[in-house]
């Protein structure tokens, strides 16, 4: 058997671990991986598409929507220098989000080091802060059992975005051929899943008894455990109110009778922040309890019982003393605890009090929808969306203005994983690139990208990409020509003296229509739907720009705003 060199066994090594796409971006000290990639391609070879992206950090986020959307490791490269430095905000928002990545980025020969070697940086150092686990690998021989840890970490505890550095000598070095294979149970996460104490399950149970009016907020952990019908199974055996962090959103469908909304200042409304607040005891499940989620700690309040779920120990305790603790895997936490509750508890008044909340929302919601003014409303956006597309669509949306409308009003119609965004650091930009992963991570599925004019500028080179593949998805850009999130902040919480915040209009439709994209322009809200609908069902890459009214102006489900 011949040996491989090093960049052949790392190829051999991703489709071991079961890797079907890898997106990334040439650079020279990436050649050896590229021609590994060629060579070891066509009938019966590696099986991995790679997808050719026009930045780094559009990589990055392709392949963390990828992963949320499959479960599976989501695999981004790019080469030395400037390339491990544009991918890094794509890897810092995977990890802080626990989204099972792979990062790779090229180096300069180990030999080289010290030389002045143009691109040189330390990428171990570099990435430290923003992984989960981070290695730069010296010697070729190396790489099997560094792969095999990176997938293991990526996707085991606390699912995350792990970095490995491949320098340009160790690609081209011969590597053991009976050393590549892989672990195909790290190749999704949850991996390696971790059962919770049975001391505390009776804990929790004996802390849950107690309460009369239980709530129960669920983050993003939910929905990477699978634990949807777990979740249920709990509510129902509590009478509790469910409600979801804006990463949480899927962990229960907006038609069950207890499913109350988003909690929170970003996407949450006061009727159901009232759910947390006249609580007498909140249960978290894969949920940090972090600042947004709980308006900065003040719902629930200091000495709210809480009796906390969570794969990470670490986050237990951190903010909230705990009536119980419960370290594990949030499906197995949740069967066990739903198998110790037994019997449903005599139903009491939950689903009248989130009926309420629901229908307080929706009229609210409702009057601004139809509403016929110019600029558009982003209500009526939301809506018009929601009446067009099929409960399997995929919303992808950036933050500012998309992220609390979609988070509140956009139905949520299925458990799972239909509407993604970008919490963890709020990075702009992060939309476009990333609605592509989603298209190729579900090809049946509607996928679309919903963005503010400050965010397409980020990130419209991508266009390109999205043409090259001909993919059929839909880009809508809220137009205000303004960074709203901001100057909505300065009116309400420095007097509205408005600085440097305002810029021109683009006319995006141009811009699509220049990349090759159909795209229509609509300013009358009459003209709305009918745009919509002829973009959702062109076979190609579609744009629609919608001048909007503008944060500082409307009624966004914020509550600093509101307050």
């Amino acid at each position: 058997m011949n040996n491989p060199n090093g960049a052949e066994a790392f190829v051999k090594l991703l489709s071991a671990h079961k890797v079907e796409h890898v997106f990334g971006l040439c650079g020279d000290t990436s050649l050896p991986l590229y021609d590994a990639l060629a060579r070891l391609g066509g009938p019966g070879g590696h099986g991995i598409t790679h997808i050719l992206t026009r930045d780094e950090r559009s990589a990055g986020y392709m392949a963390d929507t990828y992963a949320r959307l499959t479960g599976k490791v989501g695999v981004c490269e790019g080469p030395s220098g400037g390339g491990a430095t544009y991918i890094l905000p794509a890897v810092a928002e995977a990890n802080e989000s626990s989204i099972p990545m792979l990062a790779v980025t090229t180096d300069i020969s180990v030999s080289s080091r010290g030389r002045y070697v143009l691109t040189e940086l330390d990428q171990t150092a570099l990435f430290k802060p923003v992984t989960k686990w981070n290695k730069v690998i010296d010697r070729a021989g190396e790489i099997p059992a560094t792969l095999r840890r990176a997938f293991r970490e990526a996707t085991s505890g606390r699912p995350g975005a792990v970095h490995l550095g491949l320098p340009y000598d160790v690609q081209k070095d011969p590597v053991d051929a009976a050393d590549i294979w892989g672990e195909p149970l790290n190749a999704a996460a949850p991996s390696h899943r971790v059962a919770p104490d049975d001391a505390a399950i009776a804990a929790a149970v004996a802390a849950l008894a107690k309460a009369k009016r239980p709530v129960i907020v669920v983050g993003g952990g939910v929905v990477l455990a699978n634990a949807e019908a777990a979740l249920a199974r709990v509510a129902e055996a509590l009478d509790a109110p469910v409600l979801t962090t804006i990463s949480g959103q899927g962990s229960i469908a907006d038609d069950h009778a207890l499913s109350a909304g988003v909690a929170g200042s970003n996407g949450g409304t006061m009727p159901t922040r009232e759910l947390v607040a006249e609580a007498d005891l909140v249960l978290f499940v894969g949920c940090r309890a972090g600042s947004v989620t709980t308006e900065r700690w003040r719902f629930p309040a200091a000495g709210t019982p809480i009796v906390h779920i969570d794969v990470d120990p670490a986050v237990i305790g951190a903010i909230y003393a705990t009536a119980a603790g419960v370290v594990g895997d949030a499906r197995l936490a949740l069967d066990k605890l739903a198998d110790a509750l037994g019997a449903k508890r005599s139903p009491g008044d939950a689903a009248k009090r989130v009926a309420a909340a629901r229908a307080a929302r929706e009229t609210a919601f409702l009057e601004l929808a139809k509403s016929n003014a110019t600029p558009i409303r982003p209500e009526r956006l939301v809506h018009t969306m929601a009446e067009l597309l099929s409960d399997d669509a995929v919303i992808v949306a950036d933050p500012g203005t998309p992220c609390p409308y979609f988070s509140a009003f956009y139905p949520k119609r299925r458990t799972g994983r239909w509407f993604v965004t970008n919490r963890a650091h709020g990075a702009l930009g992060y939309s476009l690139p990333a609605v592509v992963g989603a298209a190729v991570a579900r090809p049946a599925s509607k996928c679309v990208a919903v963005m503010g004019d400050g965010s397409f500028g980020f990130a419209c080179g991508e266009m390109e990409t999205i043409v090259r593949l001909g993919l059929p998805i839909t880009l809508v850009v809220v137009s205000n020509a303004v960074y709203g999130w901001i100057k909505a902040g300065q009116k309400t919480g420095y007097g509205g003296r408005y600085f440097s915040v305002d810029f021109n209009r683009t006319d995006h439709a141009a811009v699509a229509s220049a990349f090759g994209v159909k795209s229509w322009r609509v300013e009358d809200p009459a003209d709305l739907k009918g745009a919509l609908k002829a973009a959702f069902e062109h076979p190609g890459p579609t744009l629609v720009d919608v001048l909007c009214q503008p944060l500082h102006e409307a009624k966004a489900p914020v509550s600093e705003w509101v307050a």
